[in-house]
């Protein structure tokens, strides 16, 4: 490995000018400044991480916490955290990956060891018991979800409110007047998970101003949770002729369920998906859905995180719009003759 030593030896100068054009603590000339990084670049030098650390109190790494639950699709929370870790990297940082569930173990670990310069947490419940110690701490951090209250926060997500409002003012739209959510497991509610419970306040609100019964019932996933689920739903409300899934692991179940009763999609029952679009897209029927923006989620929380890191940020709420897109699992309400 190239040492500080030969990038001094290389470029002509002290190995004490090499630090300081490193650091940025000093002032250096452009001429002598442009040398050393040259040198760097020639030579392949890559300073040391923790003497970095100790000399600019930056270890230039951000943790992202995000608890992997066997109750929640973990494929969405690793695209976010990718998301995450590629945004980092073009403001160079790296990423710390804290997938236990610890609370505020794991908040007050990285805030006390200098572990990183700033906390991006996913995962966050409406009560959610890591945001005293969050604000009590001065270490910068952004959350990937919104808590119910939000003050001296930085929040990113999807606007899951308005995804339910969107979704059942589309099969109302289509004349469906009895209408099922097909949710998370029942642990996701148990938590009063935010994005969760957030869809389905939406769904509630909106489904009143429209008029439309609405019926909620969480499911496990899998192909016998579904079952169980569906068989549920058509005996309390046989009339159910719109059905809203938000449970990646539910959607190819119900389809095929739909398909050995003799349901036809979207004739018989329209199906709108919140999920990814990979998902809607690679269903047996092509599903009208809201899609999950990952990309964007990820990149708006380290961008913003990175503006307080740097002393120009604030607390503030990104709520992200949904989009509809319709595809070939939603229609017109059957005639109820």
């Amino acid at each position: 490995m190239v040492t500080l030593a030969e990038v001094a030896q290389h470029a002509g100068v002290s190995a004490s000018t090499v630090s300081y054009v490193l650091s940025g603590k000093r002032s250096i000339s452009a001429n002598t400044r442009q040398r050393v990084e040259r040198s760097i670049r020639e030579l392949g030098y890559h300073p040391n991480a923790g003497a970095r650390a100790l000399a600019s109190s930056k270890s230039n790494i951000i943790a992202l916490m995000i608890p992997l639950r066997t109750d929640m699709y973990v494929p969405v929370m690793m695209e976010i955290a990718i998301a995450v870790a590629t945004s980092a990297r073009t403001h160079g940082y790296d990423v710390l990956l804290l997938t236990g569930e610890e609370g505020p173990d794991a908040v007050r670990r990285v805030a006390g060891s200098g572990l990183a310069d700033g906390m991006i947490l996913m995962d966050v419940e409406l009560d959610d018991e890591r945001l005293p110690l969050l604000r009590a701490t001065d270490q910068p951090s952004v959350l990937i979800g919104l808590p119910a209250d939000t003050a001296g926060l930085t929040c990113v997500d999807l606007d899951f409110h308005a995804t339910g409002a969107l979704c059942v003012e589309h099969l109302a739209k289509q004349g469906h007047q009895d209408v099922a959510l097909i949710g998370e497991a029942p642990a996701v509610y148990e938590r009063h998970t935010g994005f969760a419970e957030r869809t389905l306040d939406g769904l509630r609100s909106r489904s009143r101003e429209l008029g439309v019964r609405l019926l909620h019932r969480p499911c496990e996933g899998g192909y016998d949770a579904m079952a169980v689920t569906l068989a549920r739903i058509l005996d309390e409300r046989p009339g159910t002729s719109g059905i809203i899934v938000q449970n990646e692991s539910a959607v190819e179940p119900l389809l095929a369920l739909l398909r050995q009763q003799g349901r036809a999609v979207p004739e018989d029952v329209s199906v709108v998906a919140i999920c990814p679009d990979q998902v809607a897209t690679q269903a047996s029927v092509r599903l009208t859905s809201v899609a999950i923006p990952a990309q964007e989620m990820g990149r708006h929380a380290v961008e913003h995180l990175v503006a307080k890191l740097e002393g120009r940020g604030s607390d503030e709420v990104v709520l992200i719009a949904p989009e509809l897109t319709v595809r070939a699992s939603t229609g017109p309400a059957p005639s109820r003759s």
